[in-house]
C-alpha cells in the first residue's frame, strides 16, 4: 500500500513555554481527530513528528493513522532548526519506501515546519542536508511576531506567518494542516499523480497570513 508520508516539524523551544506548547499539543490532537474522520487520509497518510529545542528528536516515527499516539510536548531551550531539518532527511530516508522494480514506493512526502524564534544552531548546513532528501511539498510557518521568516523563505517558496502564537492562531493553523493532508491524500488516490505534483493546498484562513 503506497502511503503519503507526512512530516511535523515542530519547534518546542523555551519562548514556547506556556499558552503555545499547550496549543501545538491540542493542535496535533485536532490534526490526528480530524484525519481519522477522512476516509483517503486514513487510507493513504502516514505521519511522524520531529521536536527540536536544544537538540532534534523524532518524538513518533511515522506511523499510520489509526496506530498514532500523541507524544509528550514539552517546552525545552534553544532553536536548533539547523538539526532538526538534518533528522527530517534521515528520517525520510529510513522510513519513506522508495520505488523498485517489482513496486511502486511511498508518495514524496509532506514536510510542516513551524517555529517561532530564530535558529540558534547551523541551520545553513542543516538546510544543505535536507535538500538532499526527496519530498514533496514543504511548507514552513512562523508563528509570531519573533520568528523569522526570511530563513523559511530560504528553505521553502511555501511560507506563512502567524501574527501571534497563541492557541486560536496556532490552532488554525493546525485546521489547515490538516485540511491540506486531506486535499493531498484525495488527490494523490483519485488521480494516483506523483505528490510533487501536489503544489495546490486549500486557501489559508484569515489568520494565516501567505509571505511573498
Amino acid at each position: 500500500m503506497r502511503r503519503l508520508p507526512v512530516y511535523l516539524v515542530l519547534d518546542v523551544s523555551g519562548s514556547m513555554q506556556g499558552e503555545p506548547i499547550e496549543a501545538v499539543r491540542q493542535g496535533v490532537q485536532l490534526l490526528i481527530s480530524t484525519l481519522r474522520k477522512d476516509p483517503y487520509a486514513l487510507e493513504t497518510a502516514a505521519l511522524s513528528v520531529i521536536l527540536f529545542d536544544a537538540k532534534a528528536r523524532q518524538a513518533v516515527p511515522l506511523t499510520e493513522l489509526m496506530a498514532f499516539q500523541a507524544p509528550k510536548i514539552e517546552a525545552g531551550s534553544t532553536t536548533s532548526l539547523g538539526a532538526a531539518l538534518e533528522l527530517t532527511k534521515t528520517c525520510i530516508e529510513r522510513e519513506v519506501q522508495k520505488t523498485t522494480a517489482d513496486a511502486k514506493g511511498d508518495w514524496k512526502p509532506l514536510v510542516f515546519i513551524m517555529t517561532d524564534g530564530h535558529p540558534t544552531d547551523d541551520w545553513r548546513r542543516g538546510l544543505d542536508v535536507f535538500r538532499q532528501a526527496k519530498t514533496g511539498l514543504v511548507i514552513a510557518c512562523g508563528a509570531g511576531p519573533d520568528a523569522d521568516t526570511t530563513v523559511l523563505k530560504t528553505i521553502t517558496e511555501a511560507v506563512v506567518s502567524l501574527d501571534t502564537a497563541d492557541s486560536s492562531t496556532i490552532g488554525a493553523f493546525f485546521k489547515w494542516v490538516s485540511a491540506s493532508i486531506s486535499t493531498s491524500s484525495k488527490k494523490v488516490d483519485l488521480t494516483k499523480a506523483d505528490s510533487s505534483e501536489i503544489n495546490e493546498l486549500p486557501p489559508p484562513p484569515p489568520q494565516i497570513n501567505l509571505v511573498t
